[in-house]
């Protein structure tokens, strides 16, 4: 039994303990949120002993591993002390908004020897999964990704359109999980990445609209559009175009360049890519093994980010 600890109650902490709740071998002990109502409101809802609002609560003893869903800002140092606090962490994606503070988390994981997952969940979703594994058998082969992520942020409002006590990231965040999924699908190094921003927001402090170009070693590419201003539909919208065929993925959910579905439920023993990520987390802590998605695995994607930061600051 793996004793779990969570941290940050918002959209996407919910979704891991609805993951969580589906799984064996695992409970969850404490739950900390940024308020104390809300910390029990969840801890009653999910039958959870402990609610607090001060992040040490994690760090006890009685906690084998703790899954953060914070706001970006904090990711990185929180997992460092997780970590040095013999903690397995799941961190949600982005492990850090910056390339100096990625690194750094790295050096803490392979320092503790404790399991460290950031969760980039497009390698978990049955979607992508098919075709990842379809590139693996040598069946299909990348030419080029074009990418959508669209929403209407223009006020600070969160995936529920709560409102957020922190300012998510238009690069930091919701791109890391395409130029990661490029680089894992092309099953090599990302050779060039360009970016142009459009105006920074004057309340938010970030660019609202973004534009990305990608190009692997081999030569496949990536155009990847992304916007705080768009008035729907919500969300990330992937076009695979490669040499036997042309699919378009929605998350978990998958259909061909024709619109014809591709059924996907035999890929993994969930449909939900949240589950999904999070039985590797705890495969590789029962197991004493790397997981898919680990901080090294996916450090060379906040490389890649640091460099667009540094084009977009120019």
């Amino acid at each position: 039994m793996v004793r779990v600890a969570l941290a940050g109650t918002g959209a996407f902490g919910v979704k891991h303990l609805d993951a969580l709740s589906r799984i064996s071998d695992v409970e969850v002990v404490c739950v900390v949120s940024r308020t104390l109502d809300q910390a029990r409101a969840v801890a009653e809802r999910y039958s959870i002993a402990r609610a607090s609002v001060d992040f040490a609560d994690l760090l006890v003893d009685e906690v084998d591993a703790v899954v953060l869903c914070t706001p970006t800002q904090l990711h990185a140092a929180q997992t460092i002390a997780a970590l040095e606090a013999d903690k397995h962490v799941m961190v949600e994606i982005p492990v850090a908004d910056s390339w100096a503070d990625a690194r750094a988390v790295s050096e803490a994981a392979r320092a503790t020897n404790r399991v460290c997952m950031v969760g980039h969940t497009r390698r978990f979703n049955p979607s992508h999964q098919w075709i990842h594994r379809r590139v693996v058998a040598g069946e299909f082969s990348l030419q080029q990704l074009d990418v959508q992520t669209y929403f209407f942020r223009r006020t600070n409002t969160n995936a529920l359109g709560q409102a957020r006590s922190w300012t998510d990231n238009l690069l930091w965040h919701h791109a890391a999980h395409t130029v990661d999924l490029f680089a894992y699908q092309c099953g090599e190094k990302i050779a060039v990445a360009r970016a142009l921003a459009g105006p920074i927001h004057p309340d938010l402090a970030i660019p609202l609209d973004l534009s990305i170009q990608l190009r692997s070693e081999s030569g496949a590419l990536c155009t990847l559009s992304l916007s705080f201003n768009n008035e729907g539909p919500f969300g990330t919208f992937f076009r695979y175009i490669g040499d036997s065929g042309t699919y378009v993925a929605r998350y978990d959910d998958l259909v061909t360049g024709f619109d014809e579905v591709v059924d996907v439920s035999g890929v993994a023993v969930a449909l939900d890519g949240i589950e999904l990520q999070d039985r590797e987390f705890l495969r590789a802590i029962s197991e004493g093994d790397e997981p898919n998605g680990s901080i090294d695995s996916v450090l060379a994607c906040y490389e890649v980010l640091g460099e667009l930061q540094r084009q977009i600051d120019e």
